[in-house]
């Protein structure tokens, strides 16, 4: 069973700490080298609870087992019923299924924010993640060929959509 509570700028360390561990995994996040928490701030303040949430999610203990956010899509008001879905989680707590629970989460929750479709930006060759979503009702709505550069190898992007309401 997992708990959800929004986020406080004294969770931010912890945060930064979870998103950095998944860097040198070269699977989910384009950043090459580790953010520092002056670097992630502006994006923890552009959250909050009514609509673009922070949410920290722990275990029955209190132990923070990762986090979700929902980001604007876009930045334009035609798409303030879009919004892009980010889950990470400690390395101890990965490939528990805690991932799926996240997202059915979100997803259920989703509607009472105001949002009507939920987007993950994937790369081509996580499929963990392309697997999840997948499972949860997603589909890859848009392919981006080798947009991206890591380690030399380069990456695409899969975007994948599912509508709420």
């Amino acid at each position: 069973m997992l708990n959800y509570r929004n986020a406080t700028q004294n969770d931010l360390p912890a945060i930064v700490a979870i998103y950095n561990s998944t860097v040198p995994t070269r699977m989910v996040t384009a950043d090459t080298e580790p953010v520092s928490v002056e670097d992630r701030q502006h994006w923890f303040d552009e959250h909050n609870p009514a609509n673009r949430p922070l949410w920290v999610v722990e275990s029955n203990d209190g132990k923070m087992t990762g986090w979700v956010s929902f980001q604007s899509f876009y930045g334009r008001p035609a798409y303030n019923a879009t919004v892009e879905i980010s889950i990470y989680l400690a390395t101890e707590e990965r490939c528990k299924g805690l991932g799926k629970e996240i997202l059915n989460y979100c997803i259920q929750r989703a509607p009472s924010l105001g949002v009507k479709t939920i987007l993950g930006f994937i790369f081509s060759h996580n499929e963990p993640s392309l697997k999840l979503f997948t499972h949860a009702g997603f589909e890859v709505w848009a392919t981006l060929p080798d947009i991206a550069l890591l380690d030399g190898v380069e990456r695409g992007l899969n975007i994948l959509g599912k509508r709420i309401a």
